[in-house]
């Protein structure tokens, strides 16, 4: 679904506003706090559609269209169970499952947590006592309120209770800084789960120019009214977003409206926590497993991790595409889901583990069998009709090498035409006409590989003799010194475009000796602000400084922040 997904650019349009003083051509000045931001209630799918609603925005004269006040509740969630656990302690603690297993162990070896591997979120009854009474001690009484929870895992088997501090009076336990913000995750969910509702009072504006040919723009906001187990879970209140109080038809004034270009993004991909919430929900594994999958899919190579997200390799794809054309019904979620009832009832002594071994084994030995012959896989399913093969016209197959996936001609070996993942055609080796130095019988070949074009012997793999292809490095060049090599004396340090995994970027031709790296191409300027090489940048920003930490690499929030500033 997200290799299929077609972006579609659209447009966000902003209004600065004011209810009083300010202009756009900046005449009187406004206080920050009297300021807000509305956005558009449309997305206009164009630069033109754009730039028509900021032109009439900027001429007409703004108003209150309505306003909407509304008080709502926010209530505690459970306490932890295994899944959720590892969930939040990857979002806010930054933890892979298996860490968080290995320090809640460690927690639990100590005395001061219950056991960690539970699809429970109850609490014992003397357990629920004990947290009350230190939420009426630490916060009031007004704070308390006794909660029971319903467990929502699929095949839940509660043999424990949720995951929670042995003595809620003790707020930080742990023997190193790792167990102890785990502790206080531990702690300060427990004690949340039995505390009041938090109350909010949350505000819709909407605005728009007195002619009304332009769509509304609307802003929210939301304080908190009494913080209820938020004063336990602070991490999980977030910030307020108040807005001035204002009436409907009160003029406003236009401090700015601008609009800026996005693009529609693919289903989000899984974090770690994401998959653990998934295999919960579908029933696959157990509290016990979770951090156990993910660790054996990343091991094998299955899947990378770029941030917290998973991507999965090739080899996972074919792994996958393997196992589910021969083996689909053992992968099943049904199967896996009666598996685990089977062995719930085995424990149950509801059914033998000698029938239930049977029924299983006897076809699934049959199934290997009959898969024996199979030759070793490199075919990863069919390549879309629209790109056939460029050398016979015929239909094409994606195929896996070391550098990933390619398009083959599916008359290969017969035919060599091949494609590269996006449609461009893969050229034949060219013969330079030198013999190999390694080898001597061996003749030296363009070839085109993951990042760029390289020579090779003919002989690979027999001869791995390969050297850089002399118009590949004379296109890489920039022209553009290294300036930590400058700065260090070394010779000869010039910016060279690059290939890596994640696509193209740019580093110093003295690598490994220096290893500075910037994602775009650099101009050859200075940031002036903190001496990095100035890149380029986007139609709106075409220059900016390539360190993160820069308050040049996004020039744009610094403009914005300094308008606010004025006002």
């Amino acid at each position: 679904e997200i290799r299929a997904f077609v972006p579609e650019q659209y447009w966000v349009v902003t209004a600065d506003l004011s209810t009083k003083g300010g202009s756009a051509s900046g005449g009187k000045s406004v206080k920050k706090s009297e300021q807000f931001t509305a956005t558009c209630v449309e997305e206009p799918k164009s630069q033109a559609d754009a730039d028509a609603i900021v032109k009439r925005a900027l001429a007409g004269s703004w108003i209150v269209k309505g306003v909407e006040e509304s008080e709502a509740s926010r209530a505690p969630r459970a306490p932890f169970s295994t899944s959720t656990l590892q969930q939040v302690a990857s979002t806010r603690l930054g933890f892979s499952p298996s860490r968080t297993m290995r320090i809640a162990q460690k927690l639990y070896e100590a005395g001061y947590i219950t056991y960690m591997r539970t699809d429970s979120t109850n609490l014992a009854k003397d357990a629920q006592a004990a947290i009350l009474a230190r939420v009426r001690i630490e916060y009031g009484e007004n704070y308390a309120q006794p909660r029971v929870f319903k467990t929502k895992a699929k095949g839940a088997q509660e043999a424990h209770e949720a995951i929670r501090p042995t003595d809620p009076t003790k707020r930080n336990l742990g023997h190193n800084e790792e167990q102890k913000k785990l502790y206080a995750l531990i702690r300060a969910r427990a004690l949340a789960s039995q505390m009041a509702d938090a109350k909010l009072a949350r505000t819709k504006l909407m605005t728009t120019i007195e002619s009304g040919d332009i769509p509304d723009f609307t802003a929210t906001g939301s304080r908190v009214l009494f913080d209820g187990w938020l004063k336990a879970d602070t991490a999980a209140r977030g910030e307020d977003v108040e807005l001035p109080r204002v009436m409907v038809n009160e003029p406003l004034t236009l401090v700015a409206a601008e609009s800026e270009g996005k693009e529609t993004q693919p289903p989000a991909r899984y974090s770690e926590a994401g998959l653990v919430k998934e295999l919960e929900k579908r029933g696959i594994g157990r509290p016990s497993t979770y951090a156990s999958i993910i660790k054996t899919i990343d091991d094998r190579g299955y899947v990378e991790k770029q941030g917290r997200t998973l991507i999965p390799t090739p080899t996972g794809d074919v792994v996958s595409t393997f196992i589910e054309n021969n083996f689909g019904e053992y992968i099943s979620d049904t199967f896996t889901a009666e598996m685990e009832n089977e062995l719930d009832e085995i424990a149950e002594g509801k059914r033998t583990y000698e029938k239930t071994l049977a029924d299983f084994y006897k076809p699934f030995v049959k199934a290997i069998k009959s898969k024996a012959k199979i030759e070793k896989i490199t075919n990863m399913g069919d390549a879309p009709q629209e790109f056939p093969c460029p050398l016979c016209d015929g239909p094409m197959v994606y195929k896996l090498s070391k550098t990933g996936r390619f398009m083959s001609c599916a008359r290969f070996p017969d035919c060599l035409g091949a494609r590269k993942e996006d449609g461009s055609i893969i050229e034949a080796p060219k013969d330079i006409g030198e013999a190999c130095p390694q080898c001597k019988d061996g003749k030296l070949h363009i070839r085109e590989g993951r990042f760029g074009t390289f020579i090779a012997c003919s002989n690979y793999p027999k001869c791995k003799f390969v050297k850089k292809d002399p118009e590949e490095e004379a296109r890489a060049k920039t022209g553009v010194a290294c300036p930590i090599c400058v700065a260090e004396g070394r010779k000869n340090g010039e910016m060279v475009e690059r290939r890596g995994r994640f696509g193209p970027f740019f580093s110093c031709s003295n690598y490994p000796d220096c290893k500075l790296a910037i994602k775009a191409r650099p101009t050859g300027n200075i940031c002036t602000l903190c001496g990095s090489l100035m890149m380029l940048g986007t139609k709106t920003i075409p220059e900016r400084c390539s360190s993160k930490t820069c308050p040049m690499h996004n020039p744009h929030k610094m403009d914005k922040a300094s308008k606010g500033d004025a006002f």
